[in-house]
């Protein structure tokens, strides 16, 4: 009966991705890329990161991943004056109880949408840290477990914009993925306009599956086999990172366990048991370019971030792909 049940379930596995993808793809039009590795990132149990410019649907796109699940949502406006207590929670005394309670904050949910989360200090960036690394939080020395499945989608402006505090090496690398939305293209545009004249599509996005089932896909993706052919490619990229002359911090071995688990969860969004050499190929650049940073011999006119995917891109145009 067991086995029964497992073989049905593989067998909805693509029916119910697909319907998420179409799900997402009613609100964020013409960006099925960016919208891929947004369910790759939740698939790895990852987190992601979204930057780019004002108004061309970073947190549409959060929205959009979050209502398409029965799942707990909760959204963090980031401001200047906020406090990791305004994150995580407070103990608060109880004059009933006669002792200290815990009020928890908005990070207890199963997706987080950490809206701008450049326009806060460091010190409440930091609130952040051991909730996305170890899926807990510790509040005058009790530790709390977080719901399951976890996932925090950030948003970012470039930090070139005007009240932006730049995220820390160590912050940037808790982070899956970074992603770029872009701007549309004129026919999207249009259809963007089109349908956000008259009502919100937000609203019509209903859930297309609840949190045991993303538990259990996030499980199926452990199991997607990876050839050690592959995991020396994966090494090799990391390496050159390491010691890259235009790089002064190269991709940590936590980056290499990202990429890693980025690749599987893409293999088995395309239905595959297996991972193949592009699957890597592909997610280089989203898992590894913000954990690199660019030193100051490297002269050029193009902003940091497309700096670091340059480099990036000449690393694995001079890395042997394996047959």
């Amino acid at each position: 009966m067991e086995n029964a049940q497992i073989k049905n379930h593989a067998a909805a596995t693509p029916e119910l991705l697909e319907r998420l993808q179409k799900s997402i793809q009613s609100v964020i039009r013409g960006k099925d890329e960016v919208i891929e590795l947004a369910i790759v990132t939740l698939l790895a149990r990852g987190h992601l990161l979204i930057e780019d410019v004002p108004g061309v649907g970073k947190t549409t796109l959060a929205h959009a991943l979050a209502r398409s699940f029965n799942c707990a949502f909760h959204r963090i406006q980031f401001t200047s004056d906020m406090l990791p207590s305004d994150v995580l929670g407070v103990s608060i005394f109880s004059q009933q109880a006669e002792r200290f309670e815990f009020r928890p904050g908005p990070i207890f949910a199963n997706i987080i949408l950490a809206d701008e989360i450049n326009r806060t200090t460091p010190k409440t960036q930091s609130a952040l840290l051991e909730a996305m690394n170890e899926y807990q939080v510790t509040v005058d020395n009790h530790t709390y477990p977080l719901p399951q499945p976890f996932m925090v989608v950030a948003t970012q402006n470039p930090i070139e914009h005007h009240g932006t505090y730049p995220l820390p090496e160590s912050q940037l690398d808790r982070f899956l993925l970074r992603l770029r939305v872009g701007y549309p293209s004129a026919e999207s545009e249009r259809e963007i306009v089109r349908n956000f004249a008259d009502s919100d599509p937000l609203l019509n996005v209903e859930p297309v599956m609840g949190a045991e089932e993303v538990v259990e896909l996030q499980q199926a993706v452990r199991r997607v086999s990876v050839d050690e052919h592959l995991v020396s490619y994966a090494l090799a990229i990391v390496e050159k990172t390491r010691h890259h002359e235009y790089l002064s911090l190269g991709a940590s071995p936590r980056g290499t366990m990202m990429h890693y688990r980025a690749a599987q969860a893409l293999a088995f969004l395309e239905g595959r048991r297996y991972a193949i050499p592009d699957d890597f190929k592909r997610l280089a650049l989203p898992v590894l370019a913000h954990r690199c940073v660019v030193n100051s011999r490297f002269v050029s006119t193009l902003k940091k971030s497309d700096q670091t995917d340059s480099i990036l891109t000449e690393i694995l145009e001079s890395t042997p792909v394996p047959l």
